[in-house]
């Protein structure tokens, strides 16, 4: 069990001179919901920065957010959630979750004690694509289905999981070499319906690496020091101050790795991820203190991204 270095950060495939556009990554953001707005904008403003291409999908509301932000955009295309399988089938990376309402804040009474399938999704609620499950009134159980219907029928694609999908996914669901972003309540649930031994609070890094090889996939646990494991190995990522404790820094830091998993390895991707979140964290502590948020960490990350690469 060792602790990221600087010089594995060092190891992420960046955007080369010669490169053209499309060349460096396409990520789809699905997220957001009429209660959660900034969510999945936090997430949407770093990867803008990083990738060539980002796709956003989200409820009404914060697709008209996002139209009117076209400006920082440039590289974004707004789409319909009714129209979200043509992106799935076509960028390289799809982040699902930020800014999702969970059951917990919704009145519908589904649970995660049961499996489902597409199959069975058709016969119970007659769905059969995307514009059916948008049918559904309740935003809690829409997360629900969304996110175990385009898991079981796009399990080849590259999937980072977080927020109110990660609460809403169905385990069997959880694609090979997934990538789960749980804060440690949400580990908690998962691990209680995985019956992976033993509990985490007795040894919680034992555990990421029992879930991360059950499910083949990979886990970073978010917390004072996060907990990354692809299965194989446990590494750990120090760092981060009281200002991280902000509301949105978890989806700044998701779709951060979301975007470095368009054109890296999962699971460097999500080390360098932790390490550069926590890195951006400290230099900001280090000019206000405490004093930051959100915004501010997504816009330090490409001045520590670029300091990483030229090796300052």
């Amino acid at each position: 069990m060792e602790n990221v270095t600087i010089e594995e950060i060092r190891k992420l495939s960046f955007p080369k001179p010669d490169s053209h556009k499309g060349q460096n990554g396409k990520l789809l953001i699905i997220g957001g919901s009429h209660l959660f707005h900034a969510a999945s904008l936090w997430s949407l403003t770093v990867a803008s920065r990083i990738v060539d291409l980002v796709h956003y999908c989200s409820v009404p509301e914060n697709n008209a957010i996002v139209h009117e932000l076209k400006k920082e955009f440039r590289n974004g295309i707004v789409i319909p959630r009714d129209n979200v399988e043509e992106y799935i089938k076509e960028d390289d990376v799809i982040l699902i979750g930020p800014g999702m309402l969970r059951m917990g804040n919704s009145k519908s009474q589904i649970t995660n004690s049961k499996q489902i399938q597409i199959s069975q999704l058709a016969d119970k609620l007659q769905i059969t694509n995307v514009k059916d499950i948008e049918k559904i009134e309740d935003e809690g159980e829409q997360t629900y289905y969304l996110t175990n219907y385009l898991l079981q029928k796009y399990p080849e694609k590259q999937w980072v999981l977080d927020a109110g999908a990660l609460q809403m996914l169905e385990l069997p669901n959880i694609p090979k070499n997934a990538i789960l972003t749980p804060h440690h309540r949400e580990f908690e649930l998962l691990l209680r319906r995985a019956e992976v031994a033993p509990p985490w609070r007795d040894s919680p890094r034992d555990s990421v690496l029992k879930f991360a090889k059950k499910y083949h996939c990979v886990v970073l646990l978010k917390g004072k020091e996060d907990v990354a494991s692809n299965g194989e190995e446990i590494r750990i990522i120090e760092g981060g101050n009281a200002g991280m404790t902000k509301g949105g820094t978890g989806d700044v830091l998701a779709g951060l790795i979301a975007a470095l998993t368009c054109t890296n390895d999962p699971w460097i991707s999500t080390l360098a991820g932790s390490y550069i979140n926590k890195k951006a964290g400290d230099e900001l502590f280090a000019t206000v203190g405490p004093f930051f948020n959100a915004t501010d960490l997504a816009n330090q990350i490409p001045k520590t991204m670029g300091e990483l690469i030229r090796g300052v």
